[in-house]
């Protein structure tokens, strides 16, 4: 299935492309302190491992920005290529002049025009960091959120909008501001000197509708790749479904150039847990593959074992953590798709549409289950090691369906 994108620029970010006819660019951000780098490192390689085309990792302090450029290097000699982007706020200007090796070493700025300064200075220091993104010819991503919009802009179009015959509802207007704050601020990026080339732009908020709203008129009103992500999602399943809900929206649209799932982990967490997320709506709507699906019956009371609920748990972790491995030798294997199904009424059906499936015995059957590879049943597992059987079933497909590298 081939579902049409909007056209934009393509923007490249380190070896990464955004835009043009790349395809959609999963992200993430680290929450460590950059300071320590060898946390920052491990939480980074974890990142890129899961699949994370881009991190993103905060640079607030003197402290964090002299680690930068050692971060790069110590990333470099492990074969972790991924690009990393630069969070600025408030001072961000400061630390990429007082730290040129950090400047260089991030393949992206990102830069929030409602925390660059006040006044006269928040020009100045706009122009500051443009400059530098100019001089080390790195891209930027303008990135404006709903929590720290330009007070100024937004009183000052408030004002003109209480002035109308008939005003606007302030969250109109509100909206309207953060894709004003992202438009003005790439023009004046192009006028300082930046290529349009290298300007990537999002409007963040945290509520579906409104990200709905905002990006569609962003996305009528520029030609700049766009990045997406609810601001803050939540934890859970909460932030799940809202981000799910909110890009699947503009994604079908043909909205979206790069994405994060920005979920909030439990203490302890893992925090790789949101790049799977993103690459699962990306795969399940069919935009790209990242690693092999499982297929799998939600149960009833015809499957009170819970055997095939384990079996598709262990069945869906075994396939992504094969993958680092397989995809470096075999071409296509993440299109494959896995059916684990609980009974006879719909496990035989669902397993020969799958590449690979497996159909447990539900509750009233006879201990059997045949297995159906490309819509032929060749063997029916029985006693104890089913499981480790048709994990044998799927190393064996793997080896000899797809073409090695």
């Amino acid at each position: 299935m081939h579902l049409s994108r909007r056209k934009s620029r393509k923007v490249w970010v380190g070896n990464v492309a955004v835009g043009g006819d790349a395809p959609i660019a999963v992200q993430s951000m680290t929450n460590t302190d950059t300071a320590d780098a060898q946390a920052t490192v491990r939480q980074i390689a974890e990142l890129a491992a899961a699949g994370s085309e881009l991190v993103r990792i905060t640079v607030n302090t003197a402290e964090a920005a002299s680690q930068v450029a050692r971060i790069r290097e110590r990333l470099d000699a492990m074969g972790c290529l991924v690009p990393l982007v630069g969070d600025f706020h408030f001072n961000g200007h400061k630390l990429l002049a007082q730290y040129p090796d950090c400047a260089r070493a991030l393949g992206k700025y990102r830069i929030n025009p409602g925390n660059v300064g006040t006044g006269r200075k928040r020009d100045e220091q706009f122009a500051a960091m443009i400059e530098t993104a100019c001089s080390h010819d790195k891209p930027v991503r303008i990135g404006v959120n709903w929590g720290s919009l330009d007070p100024d802009l937004l009183a000052r179009m408030m004002d003109d909008n209480a002035k109308l015959p008939k005003p606007l509802a302030a969250d109109v207007v509100q909206r309207e501001a953060l894709i004003v704050s992202a438009l003005s601020s790439a023009r004046r990026a192009v006028e300082l000197g930046l290529s349009q080339d290298k300007i990537i732009l999002s409007c963040k908020v945290s509520g579906v509708q409104d990200l709905i709203t905002v990006y569609t008129d962003l996305a009528a009103r520029c030609d700049y790749p766009l990045h997406l992500g609810l601001t803050e999602a939540g934890m859970g399943s909460k932030g799940i479904v809202a981000s799910t809900a909110a890009l699947a929206v503009l994604l079908q649209a043909g909205i979206g150039d790069t994405i994060r799932v920005s979920l909030t982990p439990e203490p302890g967490g893992d925090r790789t847990r949101e790049v799977v997320v993103a690459q699962e709506i990306l795969q399940t709507m069919g935009f790209r593959s990242f690693s092999p699906m499982v297929t799998a019956c939600p149960g009833c009371g015809r499957t009170t074992s819970t055997f095939f609920q384990e079996l598709a748990r262990d069945i869906q972790s075994y396939l992504r953590n094969q993958m680092p491995a397989w995809r470096e030798r075999y071409k296509g294997v993440e299109d494959m798709n896995v059916a684990v199904m609980g009974c006879v009424v719909n496990g035989p059906g669902e397993s020969k549409l799958a590449n690979i499936g497996i159909s447990l015995p539900g509750s009233g059957e006879n201990p059997v289950a045949p297995v159906y590879v490309d819509g032929v049943k060749t063997v029916t597992l029985k006693g104890d090691h089913i499981a480790r059987d048709f994990q044998a079933i799927i190393d064996s497909y793997v080896s000899t369906r797809y073409r090695a590298k």
